[in-house]
């Protein structure tokens, strides 16, 4: 059965965002192992990977489409994507998120313009308002994680990678709902093997792979950046085919991963963003020359000083 994103999508979603967006460093990390290398994809406009997606889905929009307005619904970082993606199009964009979702990043996400539903009490119910206000308003959806465009344009931080780092074997890829692993895996298919990293209490890829399908889970961990409350179905088609295993990690290795990126790296992360080195550091990944995607750093300055101070 064919995949719903090819390489050659990934490679058009590269030539939607150049020119648009930071072509992110990859950099040395010889404390983690002479062969280990960072993606900095925390340095990206809104402060993690999601723009690349954003700005795929919105160049395929039509004029009416267009006039309508999109909406999407986020914990924080596709959210502030949309927003600003939205701003730079000169479009009007809702966002759905959900009570108890960072302060920060719902701040940032109206700042950069963008309406904000607070209605839904879960991940999981914002899910269901979203349906409802997708029939009551007619915007076009921008999805987090589960369109094929959105998929394709995540696929460039994999083309970069293997641009960057030459005889790269391994790419380290934190999952939430799919769409940034199931991206790299197409980008990197017969080229590095990839390894996707989930929470211990974030488990939506890992427990829909068990299942065989697209399965709803309650994800609690402090990575919220990865608290999908199920994974796409075109990721997880994707991951099945193209992704060689999926690691979970503990919270504590999370923020052992955290405090080794701050202090060692000094990268600036969220939690979700260190959930790749959190598996190397724990020993959950050894492959030959590795690459940990290093996704996001939009963290709230307790939780930071929270998972610092807590040695």
């Amino acid at each position: 059965m064919a995949l719903p994103v090819s390489r050659a999508d990934v490679e058009r979603a590269a030539g939607v965002i150049a020119g648009r967006l930071h072509r992110t460093p990859t950099l040395p990390c010889r404390t983690l192992g002479p062969d280990v290398f960072l993606k900095a994809e925390l340095l990206q406009r809104t402060g993690s990977f999601k723009p690349r997606g954003v700005l795929t889905k919105l160049d395929s929009l039509t004029q009416d489409e267009k006039a309508a307005g999109v909406i999407a619904i986020s914990a924080g970082n596709h959210a502030q994507a949309v927003a600003w993606g939205a701003a730079e199009e000169g479009l009007d964009a809702l966002v759905v998120m959900w009570k108890g979702a960072s302060q920060a990043k719902l701040a940032a996400t109206r700042g950069y313009g963008a309406s904000v539903d607070l209605e839904a009490a879960s991940p999981a119910e914002a899910f269901q308002r979203l349906e409802g206000l997708l029939e009551a308003t007619g915007r076009t959806l921008v999805h987090p994680f589960d369109d094929p465009l959105t998929i394709a344009g995540q696929g460039t931080v994999g083309l970069e990678i293997l641009e960057d780092v030459e005889g790269v074997r391994t790419l380290v890829v934190p999952i939430g709902g799919g769409g940034l692993i199931s991206g790299i895996a197409v980008a990197a298919a017969g080229r590095a093997r990839v390894i996707g990293v989930e929470p211990q209490l974030s488990t939506a890829m890992h427990s829909a792979l068990a299942a065989g399908e697209r399965v709803e889970v309650t994800p609690t961990s402090i990575a919220d950046g990865l608290n999908a409350p199920h994974a796409g179905r075109n990721a997880l088609g994707i991951v099945r085919e193209l992704v060689e295993e999926v690691v979970l990690v503990s919270e504590d290795e999370i923020e052992d991963g955290f405090r080794f990126l701050y202090e060692r790296a000094k990268l600036a992360c969220e939690p979700a963003g260190a959930a790749a080195v959190a598996a190397v550091l724990a020993g959950k990944v050894d492959g030959g020359r590795t690459v940990c995607v290093v996704s996001g750093g939009n963290v709230a300055l307790e939780t930071a000083a929270g998972i610092l101070a807590g040695r």
